[in-house]
C-alpha cells in the first residue's frame, strides 16, 4: 500500500501521460520506408544545434505507467476522462468545452477522481451515501483515523 496521497497520485498520473507520450507511435503491420537513409556531411551540420532527445522509457517506466493507467478504472467514465485529460496537461478551458461543464464542475470532478483513486489504493472504498466534499476532504488523511 504505501503513504498515497492526492499529490502523489497526481504526479504518477502525469509521469504515464509522459511515458505513453515518449513512446512510439502504433504503425500498421508490413509498415516499412524504402527511402534510403540520409547521412548528413559535416558541411550540412555546420551551424546547426544539437538536437537533444529524451531517453525513451525503460520497462520499470512502462510497468508503473499501465499500472496508473488502470487506476482510472475505478472512476466514472467522465470523471476519467478528466482526470486523463489533466495529467495530460491540457488546459481547462479545453477540458470544459469538450464535457460540457464549468469550469468550478470540471476542478470539482478532477479533485474527485484523484480523491476515490487515493482511497482505493489505501485498500478502502469511499462511502457511497457520503458527499463528494467529504471523500475529497478526507483522501489525504486515511491513514490516519478518518471522522464520520
Amino acid at each position: 500500500m504505501g503513504d498515497w496521497t492526492t499529490t502523489r497520485v497526481e504526479d504518477r498520473l502525469e509521469s504515464a501521460a509522459d511515458v505513453f507520450r515518449t513512446l512510439p507511435g502504433v504503425m500498421p503491420q508490413g509498415f516499412f520506408n524504402a527511402w534510403p537513409e540520409y547521412f548528413h556531411s559535416f558541411a550540412d551540420k555546420v551551424g546547426q544545434e544539437p538536437q537533444m532527445r529524451r531517453p525513451r522509457p525503460g520497462p520499470r517506466q512502462i510497468t508503473e505507467a499501465e499500472e496508473a493507467l488502470l487506476w482510472l478504472r475505478w472512476l466514472e467514465r467522465d470523471d476519467a476522462r478528466v482526470v486523463w485529460l489533466r495529467a495530460e496537461r491540457t488546459a481547462w478551458k479545453p477540458i470544459c468545452w469538450q464535457m460540457g461543464l464549468s469550469r468550478t464542475a470540471a476542478t470539482k470532478r478532477w479533485q474527485f477522481g484523484l480523491a476515490v483513486i487515493t482511497w482505493r489504493l489505501h485498500g478502502r472504498v469511499p462511502p457511497p451515501r457520503r458527499s463528494q466534499q467529504f471523500v475529497i476532504e478526507n483522501a489525504n488523511r486515511l491513514s490516519r483515523k478518518i471522522v464520520l
